[in-house]
């Protein structure tokens, strides 16, 4: 991948360095005149490497990971200028609203509460957050339109690769599980009452109820004596494993199958997508790296050297 190119490029420079006296504390690196900070980085490794106690990294594995990511934020950088350039950067409404969905995930004040328990900086995590909804929105907004997929591409990739579109024979059931039998059979009444698994998880909130594909000869041979002679919408008898009840709601039983190139079209579509994105951006990133001015801090060298002993100490001082 180009981007892993434009790392090992970056690590190489590192090791050489492109130093200005008087550049500003705690920039690592200018990118077209627009500073990247030291913290940017330290923030990207420590989340990688949160929760390794006891692991001592060579000078030459931190060195190497940082210029990894080193060219992460560069290539994230040059993306976002891109969106600016073009009149489309990520608007304050955009993160806003970005930052909003994850901490509904989180309920109360839950969520600065594991920043702190974590030592994450807000502002750090807010900027790898817009870094990535650039990245978001260059892929949507600046490449995805230009990008058009035949139909003849797509029919001979999926004569090519026909062995994925085969669908082996199997069973979809809903599994209501918990540990009263009265509780999980009040769940298969509600499914049958027409409550999705979520409304019925929520409802009982000591049941869980969730849909599982099992192939044919994958079925537990507990479950074989109730399932292999259900017919679809049909619950088995309570099942009794590892101190929890469950029934089993036959949804389908599914012979093995083939797709059609029309039933299979949508899988072909993104994988074919996936793949014009990445030679597209890789192809726009090598027309940026000839004209972007990069200069990167030789200062950052010391602060390898400095998070390669960090653990040693702590080490020590726990013993």
């Amino acid at each position: 991948m180009k981007r892993l190119v434009v790392s090992a490029l970056l690590v190489s420079v590192l090791l050489g360095g492109c130093q200005t006296k008087s550049e500003e504390p705690g920039v690592i690196a200018r990118v077209n005149g627009k500073p990247i900070y030291l913290s940017q980085l330290d923030y990207k490794y420590d989340l990688k490497h949160d929760g390794s106690e006891g692991y001592v990294p060579s000078v030459d594995q931190v060195r190497a990971e940082y210029g990894q990511m080193l060219g992460d934020l560069i290539v994230q950088e040059l993306v976002s200028q891109e969106l600016d350039a073009r009149g489309t950067p990520v608007s304050d409404q955009e993160l806003k609203k970005a930052e909003d969905e994850v901490r509904s995930d989180y309920p109360d004040d839950s969520f600065e509460q594991i920043l702190i328990e974590e030592y994450i900086d807000i502002n750090a995590w807010r900027s790898q957050l817009k870094y990535q909804l650039a990245m978001d929105k260059f892929y949507r907004e600046a490449l995805r339109p230009e990008i058009k997929i035949d139909y003849k591409e797509a029919e001979e990739y999926y004569r090519t690769h026909l062995s994925d579109f085969y669908q082996p024979a199997g069973y979809r059931m809903v599994m209501v599980k918990g540990l009263a039998e009265d509780l999980v059979l009040k769940g298969v009444e509600l499914y049958r009452e027409g409550l999705s698994p979520e409304e019925i998880s929520t409802k009982l909130r000591n049941v869980s109820v969730r849909e599982v594909w099992i192939r044919d000869g994958q079925m537990p041979a507990s479950w074989k004596p109730f399932v292999e002679t259900l017919e679809p919408g049909k619950a088995s008898p309570i099942i009794n494993q590892d101190k929890e009840i469950l029934c089993l709601i036959l949804v389908e039983k599914k012979p093995a199958t083939l797709l059609t190139p029309l039933q299979a079209y949508p899988k072909v579509e993104k994988v074919l997508l996936e793949r014009k994105l990445k030679d597209k951006f890789e192809q726009w990133l090598d027309e940026e790296l000839k004209t972007a001015k990069i200069k990167i801090s030789k200062e950052l060298l010391p602060e390898l050297e400095k998070k390669r002993t960090e653990d040693p100490v702590q080490e020590e001082s726990q013993q």
